[in-house]
């Protein structure tokens, strides 16, 4: 029988960084995309 109550910190902050660094893969270029897309946009209204 596996035990399950061991708390691994380690794992947990491992999983953190993994989350973050997803998030900042998909993020920043989203971000990019949106602000190029309002800065042409607002041209159209020059």
């Amino acid at each position: 029988m596996a035990n399950f109550n061991r708390t691994d910190q380690s794992a947990g902050a491992h999983n953190g960084i993994k989350l973050v660094l997803a998030w900042g893969f998909v993020g920043i270029p989203l971000a990019w995309g949106v602000i190029e897309t309002c800065i042409n946009a607002l041209k159209l209204f020059h």
